[in-house]
């Protein structure tokens, strides 16, 4: 009989060692997914989505709702934002901005996104960080002008102060921030004036109390 071939054994642990390293990683990755949403990490949706829960169980990652907006506003989450979210729909407010048309809730074929009223409807809540120019060296009023809901105003410093009752995250402030520009020697990619997804904003207004 002849002799079994040492290298044989060595390339079969090889491939076990190989599967079992990938198959780690894949639940690593899908902890990670989980983990993000577990840890209350919140995404800007276009507005009628459902609660995260109900959407991303009817979401099928069709697309249609990205292409059906008009400002090409909708964009898309990556494996890095969490493997259950990964390509579904968010807003990404430095490409466009929402004006609550109600065409991507048209075009959803399995009602992740429902029919909504504009004048109610909420996305997320501005907010002022410190990137903004105005807060650091004053002179800029963009998001105050551009905004269309009178959401966005200044207080006595000329900082932007954001009021809660108007702002419904629609992004026109975020799209409209030069401080990405102005301040590109920092680095970075958040611009002076954010909109967060709900129950992620950490204060209404720039320099409150100060």
């Amino acid at each position: 009989m002849a002799a079994k071939d040492p290298s044989l054994k060595n390339d079969r642990a090889s491939r076990r060692d190989f599967l079992a390293a990938g198959c780690g990683l894949a639940a690593m990755l899908a902890l990670g997914g989980w983990s993000r949403r577990a840890g209350g990490a919140a995404f800007l949706r276009p507005p009628g989505a459902l609660e995260e829960a109900s959407f991303l169980a009817r979401c099928i990652r069709c697309d249609r709702c990205r292409g059906a907006c008009p400002t090409a506003a909708v964009g898309v989450l990556h494996t890095e934002d969490g493997v259950f979210a990964a390509r579904t729909p968010t807003l990404d407010f430095h490409i466009g901005y929402c004006d609550f048309c109600g065409d991507c809730a048209a075009v959803c074929p399995t009602g992740a996104l429902q029919p909504f009223d504009a004048k109610t409807a909420r996305i997320g809540l501005a907010e002022v960080n410190d990137r903004c120019i105005a807060l650091n060296s004053g002179g800029c009023n963009v998001c105050g002008e551009r905004c269309p809901y009178g959401a966005v105003s200044f207080d006595g410093m000329r900082r932007p102060v954001v009021d809660a009752a108007r702002c419904n995250g629609c992004g026109v402030c975020e799209n409209a921030c030069p401080a990405l520009v102005l301040r590109s020697y920092l680095g970075g990619k958040e611009r002076g004036i954010v909109v967060k997804a709900p129950g992620e904003a950490t204060s209404h207004a720039a320099g409150e109390g100060a």
